[in-house]
Parts: C-alpha cells; sequence; structure tokens
C-alpha cells in the first residue's frame, strides 16, 4: 500500500508546482488503519509545509499513523518551524519520504531526527526519481547553487526559427503554444534579448491563468539599453522587469528606464555585451530556482557556447523554410568541427499534438 499513499503525496506536490518558489512542491497524506486522514500540499502564500496542512487535517488521529511525504520534513527553522518537531509533536509512528531534501540544511538531518525521537523514518526509493523530478529546479539549484536554466524554441523540421522576410504568424500550433505556456508557469524566470523584444514587441507574461507564488520575471538583455520606453514590455512592467545592460549605454536611457518601473542592472561582458553568466549569479542571489530562454539566434547560441544553458526543450512544427538567409535556432560561429558539436544527455520526447513534438534534454556540461 505505501505506493499508492506515496503516489497521492506525489500528485498533491504537483498541485503546488508554480505556487511555492522559491520553496519546493511537497504533498503530504497521514494515513491510519488503512485509512487517509489527513492530506496537504505547500503553498508559498499560506507558509505551512505540507506536512503541517495534513496533520492539522487528522487531528488527534494522526497519533500512531504514518505519514508520506514527496520529500523529507525539513529539521530547520525558516518562514515556519521545523516539520520535523509538528510530525513527533503529533506522535506519528512511521515517516516515508520519496526522497531526501538537496538543502544542505537538512540533506538527511531530518530523518535522522525522526529517528532520534523514536520514529521509524525510511526513504521510498522507488519515487526518489519521480520526487526528484517534480522539484528539478530546486534540485538543481540546491546542489549547484544556480538557477537550472531551459532553452525553449520553436522551431521547423530543418531546425529553422524565422524567416528572412515576412515572419507573421507562428511557426507551431495554438496547442504547442499553450503548452509553452505551462513551462513559463513553472518557471521563476524569462530572458530574450533586445533583438526579439524591437522585432516582436512581445510581453512574455505567464498566460496560464494559474496561481504563481511570485510574478514570472521578465528579463531583456540590452547592452545599450535600446528598448523603447513605449514597448508593451516597458508599459507594462510592475516590479517584473528586468533590464541587462553594460556600463557603455546611455545614462539617461537608464534613467528614463527606472522612472518607467524598470530595474537596471549592469553586467559587463568581456565583448561589449551583457555578461549573461553574472546574470544567472544575480538570479541566484535572489533565490530564483529556474530561468527560459526565449529568445533570437545570437543569444540561443551565447547560451549553449557558454555553457549558460543546462537544458533544451525544442516544440517542432511540420515544416521546413531551407534556404541559407532562414534563422538557425542557435546562430553565431557554431563549431567549426562535427566533433565539437554540443551534445546532449537524457533526451525525452514529447507528443503535443497530431504532427508536432517536443524534444528535451540535458546539456551535456
Amino acid at each position: 500500500m505505501d505506493d499508492q499513499y506515496m503516489q497521492e503525496a506525489l500528485a498533491l506536490a504537483r498541485q503546488g508546482l508554480g505556487r511555492t518558489s522559491p520553496n519546493p512542491a511537497v504533498g503530504a497524506v497521514v494515513v491510519k488503519d488503512g485509512a487517509v486522514i489527513g492530506r496537504g500540499f505547500h503553498v508559498w502564500e499560506a507558509k505551512d509545509h505540507a506536512e503541517i496542512v495534513a496533520l492539522r487535517q487528522a487531528g488527534e488521529a494522526a497519533r500512531g499513523a504514518t505519514i508520506y511525504v514527496s520529500l523529507e520534513p525539513c529539521s530547520h527553522q525558516g518562514r515556519t518551524g521545523p516539520c520535523t518537531e509538528a510530525v513527533i509533536a503529533a506522535g506519528i509512528a512511521r515517516v516515508v519520504v520519496a526522497v531526501k531534501d538537496p538543502n544542505p540544511k537538512v540533506s538527511g538531518a531530518g530523518l535522522e531526527r525522526l529517528r532520534q525521537a523514536g520514529i521509524e523514518a525510511v526513504v521510498d526509493e522507488s519515487h526518489s526519481t519521480e520526487a526528484a523530478g517534480i522539484n528539478e529546479p530546486f534540485f538543481h539549484s540546491m546542489t549547484t547553487g544556480r538557477p537550472l536554466v531551459t532553452l525553449k524554441s520553436a522551431l521547423t523540421l530543418d531546425g529553422k526559427i524565422a524567416a528572412p522576410e515576412d515572419n507573421s504568424g507562428w511557426i507551431t500550433s495554438e496547442k504547442a503554444r499553450e503548452h509553452v505556456q505551462q513551462l513559463r508557469h513553472v518557471s521563476d524566470c524569462i530572458l530574450t534579448g533586445i533583438g526579439t523584444v524591437s522585432a516582436d514587441d512581445c510581453l512574455l507574461t505567464d498566460r496560464s491563468g494559474l496561481e504563481r507564488s511570485r510574478p514570472l520575471l521578465r528579463i531583456v538583455a540590452d547592452s545599450q539599453l535600446r528598448i523603447g520606453l513605449d514597448s508593451k514590455m516597458v508599459t507594462s512592467a510592475n516590479g517584473d522587469l528586468i533590464v541587462a545592460s553594460t556600463s557603455a549605454a546611455p545614462k539617461e536611457r537608464r534613467t528614463a528606464l527606472e522612472k518607467a518601473g524598470v530595474e537596471v542592472v549592469v553586467l559587463d561582458g568581456d565583448d561589449g555585451r551583457t555578461n549573461l553568466k553574472e546574470l544567472v549569479n544575480v538570479l541566484a542571489g535572489r533565490q530564483y530556482r529556474s530561468l527560459m530562454v526565449e529568445a533570437g539566434s545570437k543569444m540561443n547560441w551565447a547560451v549553449l557556447e557558454q555553457a549558460i544553458a543546462d537544458k533544451i526543450y525544442f516544440y517542432y512544427a511540420p515544416k521546413i523554410l531551407g534556404g541559407m538567409q532562414s534563422l538557425p535556432v542557435a546562430g553565431g560561429v557554431g563549431r567549426r568541427k562535427r566533433a565539437d558539436a554540443i551534445r546532449l544527455d537524457r533526451m525525452q520526447l514529447h507528443s503535443i499534438s497530431g504532427q508536432e513534438f517536443a524534444v528535451e534534454a540535458w546539456v551535456r556540461k
């Protein structure tokens, strides 16, 4: 029966996706005498962790029960008290977790604290991979110290993202674009370049309509601060827009953007461009767990060439543009030898519609 209850805890955890950052999404189920007596999942706004919600629902009946949790209970003081102490106080007899918490403040300490209190505490390793996958950005952030960077693009079967002349319309279908909104919803930040903003006058918002723990942070790499004050990005700014620039940008442009409610950060790169690696470090310092890149050919290559991208998520449409002038998904200089190609691991194929698919893969570092 452990499998059934852990699957329910994992399903509850998924209900928190997009609603917990910078915390992980966690689900918990309290079971006694073969019956579920408490359920809970964490959302940032409500503060209480999943275990607390489930234990409160179970009440006094939790004494002697088993609690199934998708992630190891915390053992340190944060916005709330340690969940381990609440589990102990509730009289829980057994704790089953899907995976250990990668947070150095926990990392096995929660399980050890429970065992010290005489509680049976075990890891259900059969669900560890699935549980870690639910919180992939959190696990990546905790183990590397930087947000998970995913390069997303929509392209034709021959790898093109734009035609040389008329680029009205979309490469992929409405269904694929709806799927992209799901990716935006579970992302903390989204990055594009000034070329994309100038060409498309895009908003880059989360249009899923779902609750978020904090606004999707929109970022534009713009070394000379060319972004228009009347652009949709700037006019819609509400504490959710950063323009990453350089010290070579005109000071009056920075002043004007800041008056419009835009945060400007100066990040000088060696080539006169915005330092994208330092931008990722800035986001890490602010506890952003994930960054999605939706940009043009040049920036796509930059994040790949500089080993900034951790993953790709490419949506393919059943189309061919051909030609030498149609823009490839990654431009720039590229690799001069096939042996030097950037390689991908752990590739997954996702069916998007009857004729469209997406490729998700990790960039080999």
